[in-house]
């Protein structure tokens, strides 16, 4: 196995990795957005320090966050699968202009 053919693979695995993680992510990434209305752990103390609305829009803002990350990996997925691939291309070409220059 050639080095290109082998960064090519490992990039090929990175790429399946990232696109992978909302799977990962997306059940607790809903559970946590399902709580972020209902914050009854801070009782009467979170209610009278004001501390609820900011805790709810804290959360919301991780949410999003969240996605946004995601969004992003999945876009880095697919542009390092691009890369595997050009990569892939770059190794066949080589070794067939090598059996070339032999024969």
């Amino acid at each position: 196995m050639s080095d290109l053919e082998k960064v090519a693979v490992s990039m090929s695995k990175a790429a399946s990795g990232l696109r992978s993680v909302g799977q990962h992510t997306s059940k607790p990434l809903a559970d946590f957005k399902a709580q972020q209305h209902d914050l009854k752990a801070l009782g009467a103390l979170g209610s009278l320090l004001g501390a609820k609305d900011e805790i709810e829009k804290g959360m919301a803002t991780l949410s999003k966050l969240t996605e946004q990350l995601e969004e992003e990996w999945e876009t880095q997925a697919g542009l390092i699968g691009e890369v595997s691939d050009a990569f892939d291309l770059l190794d066949a070409l080589l070794a067939a202009q090598a059996r070339a220059k032999k024969g």
